[in-house]
């Protein structure tokens, strides 16, 4: 999929919409070669999508053996609003805690002492974090309203043949 596609995709508002959601889940290889998909808290940074982890995440061994993923941000009503995005993955170890990780967490109700508390806490727990940052190289914004699922979307396009003959 070329870039421009990808950017018009999260571009659109219902994928921006999506993008400022807290939570995304990452699909990717464990070192046994089996599937995983965690729930994660993410931001979005107008390119790519930062996830933060501490530096011993099993994750991570992972990740550097094979940085290919993919990323699910949907909505829990129904009709879905559905985000998928693939991509792969760079690892940046960091110092302290990376900003991104205290704006994704920034989004939770809390009053300013539980805030304070908060971030108190999480400094005093890592000494480092590593940011693993996304960059999509694929997109698919499903509404059920304007896309569809591709599988749906053929038998859409089967069933309109099938009546116009």
């Amino acid at each position: 999929m070329d870039q421009n596609t990808i950017t018009e995709i999260l571009n659109r508002p219902i994928s921006r919409e999506l993008l400022e959601r807290d939570l995304t889940r990452l699909a990717y290889v464990a070192k046994d070669g089996t599937p995983r998909s965690i729930p994660i808290a993410f931001t979005w940074n107008g390119s790519e999508i930062v996830l933060c982890t501490s530096t011993n995440a099993p994750k991570l061994h992972a990740l550097r053996a094979n940085p290919a993923v993919a990323l699910t941000i949907d909505t829990e009503v129904h009709p879905p609003q559905i985000l998928l995005i693939r991509g792969t993955v760079e690892l940046d170890v960091v110092d302290g805690i990376p900003d991104e990780y205290l704006q994704m967490n920034g989004s939770y109700e809390m009053t300013p002492e539980q805030r304070v508390e908060w971030e108190a806490e999480v400094r005093s727990l890592y000494d480092g974090m590593v940011r693993i940052v996304v960059t999509p190289t694929w997109a698919k914004l499903i509404d059920f309203e304007t896309t569809l699922p591709s599988a749906v979307e053929e038998l859409a396009a089967r069933r309109a043949a099938r009546q116009s003959a």
